[in-house]
C-alpha cells in the first residue's frame, strides 16, 4: 500500500514538473492581439488551387507565427478549386413587382434569386420563375455592384430566362458550359447561389438520379431533370450546378419540400436543355418549340394512335391520317340523335420516330423536343395493317 502511494507521489511530482516546464515554454512565446481575439484566417498564396489540379503541392498559409504549410486533402482541394474558379460567375437577382391590392392600392412585391454569367456581352441566365411578372430586375455582382437588367427572353416550359446587363466586359466572368449527357448517379456536384440572401454560398452533394420529370410553375413538364442531394433553399433558384472540373452541368430550379426548407431532394435543369434553349431566347426572345401538327393522340398496343390532325399543319402536309368519323343515329327517349362514331381502323399508329420505338406519348415527345422547327423526322407508321415510312418536317408550336 505504501509502495503504491510512493509511486503515485513520484509520478505526480514528475508530471507537475513537466507541466511547469511546458507552461514556461508557452509563456515565453509572445501572444499577439490576433491570437487572443481570433485565429488568423488562412490566406491562399501560389501555387493556387485549380479545379483539376488535385494532389499537387500543398497550399501555403500564413499565421501569426509566420508562414506555414497546410495540407488540404484532395477532396478539399477540389471543393476550393471549384469555388475559386466559379464564384465570380454567380450573381444575385433582385426583383420588384407592382401589385394592385384592393383597398390598399399599388403595393411592391419583392423577390430574389440567383443567376450566372453566360458571356462577356452581359447575358445572365436564371430561372423563369425568378423574374416572372417582374417590373424591375437588378443584378448584383459581388457584394455591392448592382445593375439594372432587361429580360430579353423567357421559356416558361423549361423554366429558363435570359437577362441583359450593360457592364464593362472585363468585370464579367462567364461560366464554362459543360455536358450533362455523361453524368452518372453518385457523381459529386456543387451548387452555388444566394440562399436567404447569403451571397455566393456553395453546397456540395451528389447526383441522386437522372432523367426525372418535373412540373414547372407554368404547368408544363421539364424533362431530363437532374436530381441532387446538395442543400438548396430559397434564393438558390437560377444558380449553377457544377461538376468537379468547375463546368456547368445544370441550373438549380426546385426543391421537394413539405415546409419550404431543404429536404435533401433538389432538381436542376440539365445543361443540354440550357444549350438548346438559351440561343433561341437571345435571338428570338422565346423558345420556338417544334411541333408535329397533331392535336390529339390515343393509346394503342402497337404505339401511339393519331386522333386529330391539324388542317394545314406539318402532320397534315406529310399525309398522316387521324380518326375518321361516321354518322351514327342513336335513340334518346322518343328522339333520334346523330352522333359521330370514331373509326380507329382509319387512323395511323406511330410505332417509331427516327428509329426510336414509341410505346407512349413520352417516347414521342422526348425525340421531338430535341429538335428545332424545320427539322425533319422519320416516322414508322402502321396504316391498315401495313407499315409505311413518312418524312415529316416539324413546324413551330402555335
Amino acid at each position: 500500500m505504501k509502495f503504491n502511494v510512493l509511486i503515485c507521489f513520484l509520478a505526480g511530482v514528475m508530471g507537475g514538473a513537466f507541466v511547469i516546464a511546458l507552461s514556461q515554454q508557452w509563456l515565453e512565446q509572445p501572444a499577439t492581439a490576433q491570437q487572443t481575439l481570433r485565429p488568423q484566417s488562412p490566406r491562399f498564396e501560389d501555387p493556387p488551387v485549380r479545379a483539376g489540379n488535385m494532389g499537387r503541392a500543398p497550399l501555403p498559409v500564413e499565421n501569426a507565427n509566420g508562414p506555414a504549410m497546410r495540407r488540404f486533402s484532395t477532396d478539399e482541394q477540389t471543393n476550393i478549386g471549384v469555388y475559386e474558379k466559379c464564384q465570380k460567375s454567380v450573381v444575385n437577382i433582385d426583383t420588384k413587382t407592382i401589385v394592385n391590392v384592393r383597398w390598399l392600392g399599388a403595393q411592391e412585391k419583392e423577390g430574389s434569386g440567383s443567376g450566372w454569367v453566360l458571356d462577356k456581352a452581359g447575358h445572365i441566365v436564371t430561372n423563369y420563375h425568378v423574374v416572372q411578372d417582374s417590373d424591375i430586375v437588378n443584378v448584383t455582382l459581388g457584394e455591392a455592384e448592382s445593375y439594372p437588367a432587361e429580360v430579353i427572353g423567357v421559356d416558361p416550359r423549361n423554366d429558363i430566362a435570359v437577362l441583359k446587363v450593360n457592364i464593362d466586359p472585363d468585370r464579367l466572368s462567364p461560366v464554362s458550359l459543360g455536358e450533362s449527357d455523361s453524368l452518372r448517379v453518385g457523381q459529386k456536384i456543387f451548387a452555388i447561389g444566394n440562399p436567404f440572401g447569403l451571397n455566393r454560398t456553395m453546397t456540395v452533394g451528389i447526383i441522386s438520379s437522372l432523367n426525372r420529370s418535373l412540373d414547372s410553375k407554368s404547368g408544363q413538364q421539364i424533362r431530363n431533370v437532374i436530381q441532387i442531394d446538395a442543400a438548396l433553399n430559397q434564393g438558390n433558384s437560377g444558380g449553377p450546378l457544377l461538376d468537379s472540373g468547375g463546368t456547368l452541368v445544370g441550373m438549380n430550379t426546385a426543391i421537394a419540400t413539405l415546409n419550404g426548407g431543404n429536404s435533401g431532394v433538389g432538381f436542376a435543369v440539365p445543361a443540354r436543355t440550357i444549350k438548346r434553349v438559351v440561343p433561341q431566347l437571345i435571338q428570338f426572345g422565346k423558345f420556338r418549340s417544334p411541333w408535329l401538327g397533331v392535336d390529339y393522340f390515343w393509346k394503342s398496343d402497337r404505339g401511339i394512335g393519331v386522333a386529330k390532325v391539324v388542317p394545314g399543319g406539318p402532320a397534315d402536309q406529310a399525309g398522316l391520317q387521324g380518326l375518321r368519323a361516321e354518322r351514327q343515329v342513336i335513340a334518346l327517349g322518343n328522339q333520334r340523335v346523330v352522333v359521330p362514331k370514331w373509326i380507329k381502323e382509319s387512323a395511323d399508329i406511330i410505332t417509331s420516330i427516327d428509329g426510336n420505338p414509341v410505346s407512349g406519348l413520352d417516347d414521342l415527345q422526348i425525340v421531338v423536343e430535341e429538335k428545332n422547327p424545320g427539322d425533319r423526322v422519320e416516322l414508322d407508321v402502321l396504316r391498315g395493317g401495313q407499315m409505311i415510312r413518312i418524312t415529316l418536317q416539324l413546324g413551330e408550336e402555335r
